[in-house]
């Protein structure tokens, strides 16, 4: 005879998929300064959080990575501003489940502009980050940073 047991309550992250213009409207409605890059992201991959299975409460909301973005920054004619900064990336958790990122992938990134540079905030839902974006997303953005239609699309 086979016995299962839980040792403790299943819990499942609920996330709104990601859509690029919901994120864009929250850096431009957001108290702090955001800047839009389209860039090549690197920074030491073994320094991600890791969910600790044993004691979760231990694993950090917030692991701060050094990181360089390499790229373009969003300027009224479009993604042509050369950037090639280092920034902080902030892998965020919560509870067990924890950002990723991929070191040398192209991303579309909204970055806080901080005392200290620049912050690259990613979730589990996402967050501020779009890896490997499409030309249309980049156009999204363009429009929206032009002042044209910057609605949120339907999944």
């Amino acid at each position: 005879m086979m016995i299962c047991a839980l040792t403790g309550p299943a819990f499942a992250l609920s996330c709104l998929p990601p859509e690029v213009t919901r994120t864009y409207q929250q850096a431009t409605e957001a108290e702090a300064a955001y800047i839009a890059v389209h860039a090549r992201l690197e920074f030491d991959p073994d320094a991600l959080p890791r969910t600790d299975w044993q004691d979760q409460a231990a694993t950090p909301p917030h692991t701060l990575i050094p990181a360089r973005m390499t790229g373009q920054a969003l300027t009224k004619t479009g993604f042509n501003l050369p950037f090639d900064r280092r920034i902080t990336l902030d892998a965020q958790c919560l509870g067990p489940w924890c950002a990723g990122a991929s070191p040398g992938a192209s991303y579309l990134a909204f970055l806080k502009r901080t005392e200290t540079g620049y912050l690259l905030a990613l979730d589990p839902c996402g967050g501020m980050g779009f890896v490997d974006p499409t030309p249309e997303t980049l156009r999204r953005v363009e429009t929206c940073y032009s002042g044209g239609i910057c609605a949120p699309q339907s999944p």
